[in-house]
């Protein structure tokens, strides 16, 4: 009789080339964070219609736009914990159906009330669905290129706020508001059926759950064909800790790296939606019209995608807390240039470009990072509970914005306040990382 061998699944995943399987799961996660990217921004592309019809002030409109972003910050703070005690797959599909369904109720609103009530509740399952997302990718992904894999997965959110934005240019006048919320409601329901049929629960988990041996094996077999049989027995890199998820996440030994990990995310999403928001209004002050205000704006959003890929690949091959400790610096260095460019709109959209690729790939890079900072039993737990904090900022961002503007503070020096954020950002990673050579971390699996 043979002898039971024992298999290290994550070195399985280091060892082996990027695999089909592996390409697929990554392909998931970015669906699902691009349909969250769809609903995230489908409020503010319906709003000015939804003024029209409605005879909606903007004041009336701020409870609904900000209601969704109150349902992230909850739905990230509980969707953690879950996915790290019944699985990641289970909670990305019910989330996903659970934004679906709301997104699609919402179409059907009959008030202001109801839609600041349906909001706040697809918030909840857009919430759940991203960070979520990055850590099963996280978990499929070879340690070599985890950070890059990560971020190409959150590319997602922007092509799909970008194709909402495409596609309601069209239905809105021909089809109505409703049928935007419409379409961003059964295309996740439709999805969601799907993801429970083909996409597969992480393979850390299932070890660290001490899962069935053979659920273990079908998904090592998808990996890596023959490399193991039913006398395999499937384990983690030995780990000394045997508490998980929340207490983990805020044990003695992570938890200096986690309050830095929430502050860096708190300042970077209060930047970001900052200047997703109010970047039109600012401009336009600086005697810009509002379509050369919509062109900066819009050249800030390009900046992101390629700021998240080229973040994620100088973070597997350089010190990732360096990485992004540059990354925030240059962009307070260029949000205060900003502030000296008004008069000249190439500049001025050039720069813009420059402070979405360092703001969104910071950002992101944030999310990898988290990533790989907590061992399987917390990973969710940290990412979510990371992604959970940042909303807040992003809820702060939107009363500071207008508090600024309101005070007529001249632009220079708008921009050099907004500059401080950035800095203190990349001052908690470097921080993080001084506390991590100083004090070595257990092993993320």
């Amino acid at each position: 009789m043979s002898a039971i061998k024992t298999m290290d699944v994550r070195e399985l995943i280091n060892d082996r080339p990027f695999g089909g399987f592996q390409k697929l799961v990554v392909f998931f996660c970015f669906v699902i964070i691009a349909l969250d990217g769809f609903d995230v921004a489908v409020m503010g592309l319906i709003a000015p219609q939804l003024r029209e019809d409605w005879g909606v002030t903007p004041q009336a409109l701020g409870p609904v736009l900000s209601a969704a972003l109150v349902g992230l910050a909850v739905g990230a703070l509980v969707a953690g914990p879950l996915a790290d005690r019944y699985g990641r797959k289970i909670v990305l599909v019910s989330s996903v159906l659970f934004f679906g369904l709301w997104t699609l109720v919402t179409a059907f609103s009959s008030d202001v009330t109801q839609l600041v009530a349906f909001r706040f509740l697809t918030g909840l399952g857009l919430g759940a669905a991203m960070p979520n997302a990055a850590t099963l990718t996280a978990e499929f992904a070879p340690e070599r290129k985890r950070a890059f894999l990560v971020t190409v997965a959150f590319c997602g959110f922007s092509f799909g706020a970008a194709g909402g934005g495409f596609l309601s240019a069209w239905m809105i006048p021909h089809l109505g508001w409703q049928s935007v919320l419409i379409m961003g409601g059964v295309l996740p329901i439709l999805v969601a059926p799907l993801l429970m049929w083909k996409m597969p629960e992480s393979l850390s988990f299932l070890v660290s759950r001490r899962a069935p041996r053979e659920s273990i094996r079908r998904i090592v077999e998808r990996i890596a064909p023959g490399a193991g049989d039913d006398r395999t027995d499937f384990v983690l890199p030995r780990a000394v800790q045997s508490e998980g998820g929340a207490r983990l996440v805020l044990s003695a030994h992570y938890r200096f790296g986690t309050l830095m990990l929430w502050v860096g995310y708190f300042t970077v999403l209060f930047l970001v939606y900052l200047f997703s928001s109010w970047l039109p209004t600012l401009v336009k002050s600086g005697g810009y019209s509002v379509s050369e205000a919509a062109i900066v704006t819009s050249l800030f959003q390009v900046g992101g995608p390629l700021g998240a890929l080229c973040v994620g690949w100088a973070m597997d091959r350089f010190r990732p807390h360096g990485v992004l400790l540059v990354t925030m610096l240059v962009a307070a260095l260029a949000i205060c240039a900003i502030g000296q460019a008004t008069h000249d709109l190439l500049l001025l959209g050039a720069i813009a470009c420059a402070v979405g690729f360092c703001l969104n790939g910071g950002s992101v890079g944030m999310n990898a990072m988290a990533t790989c900072f907590y061992p399987t039993e917390a990973r969710a737990t940290g990412a979510c509970w990371m992604s959970g904090i940042g909303r807040f900022g992003a809820i702060l961002s939107a009363f500071a914005g207008g508090q600024m503007i309101a005070m007529g503070l001249p632009l220079g020096q708008v921009f050099a306040l907004l500059a401080i954020p950035a800095v203190l950002s990349g001052l908690a990673l470097a921080a993080k990382g001084l506390e991590r050579r100083a004090v070595p971390q257990l092993q993320a699996a």
